[in-house]
């Protein structure tokens, strides 16, 4: 069997437990983010006119609804100003250049300032299998943006354990699409027979690395998302099991 010279990494309930801020939220006195996010194209639009709050959520589930549908068969994630431009257009509305700009940064800021948890057992492991391997971030930028991402990772000190950065906003597809897999293998200077991915999700984490010929290991840490019937080569629990897990894949280390 190939070498392995390369691990990618999923980022979402893989090295941060998605929407573990909102419990933080709440204790703080602050809406979901879902709702804030309304709340504040409200408050933008009333700078310069009334608007009906349940227009403004009809038009921001709009919305909501055509990215998701675009992200989950095309591959795409549009932008965060991208969306809402198509909200004020669906609303009728316009918003000042320097106002948008403004309005979209909240958006990709928040959640670095009340930040997600990290799933338990990461750092240790980032860091013991970065001393033998490249090491990649293929991750689907929803509203936080591969910029903001990069930040978030390093007010965790864990930016310096990845070599590369694959953010669908910046190449402009997300997973499964090969793209995403082949960029990582670019980056990490080898054959995309020699990446191995972690992540959580069978059709993005799984099914995407095999259409390129790589190798897949699902994590379960955050959340099993059906480990039951994974195609996966192998199932981690527990990272401090997966250097273990990485070794036994990766068989002829005589080659690297």
């Amino acid at each position: 069997m190939t070498a392995i010279k390369a691990i990618t990494w999923d980022l979402w309930d893989t090295v941060f437990i998605d929407d573990s801020d909102e419990p933080k939220r709440r204790a703080q006195g602050l809406p979901s983010k879902k709702t804030a996010r309304r709340e504040l194209v409200q408050q933008f639009l009333e700078r310069h006119a009334p608007v009906d709050r349940a227009c403004v959520d009809a038009a921001y589930n709009a919305v909501d609804a055509a990215f998701k549908q675009v992200w989950h068969e095309l591959f795409v994630t549009w932008s965060v100003e991208e969306r809402l431009r198509l909200v004020l257009a669906g609303l009728g509305r316009e918003l000042p250049a320097a106002e948008l700009q403004e309005l979209t940064k909240i958006h990709q800021e928040m959640e670095n300032k009340i930040r997600p948890d990290l799933v338990p057992g990461i750092e240790p492991v980032l860091k013991a299998l970065h001393d033998r391997y490249k090491m990649i971030v293929i991750s689907d930028a929803i509203f936080t943006p591969g910029w903001a991402l990069r930040t978030l990772l390093e007010s965790y000190g864990l930016r310096e354990y990845f070599d590369g950065f694959v953010f669908s906003d910046e190449v402009g597809r997300s997973k499964p699409a090969p793209i995403a897999f082949e960029r990582a293998a670019e980056l990490a200077g080898c054959r995309l027979d020699q990446l191995v991915h972690i992540g959580d999700r069978e059709s993005n984490d799984v099914t995407g690395p095999h259409t390129v010929g790589a190798r897949a290991v699902l994590v379960t840490t955050a959340l099993d998302r059906g480990s039951n019937q994974t195609k996966a080569e192998a199932i981690c629990r527990d990272y401090a099991a997966l250097p273990a897990i990485i070794g036994g894949l990766d068989q002829d280390r005589s080659t690297r």
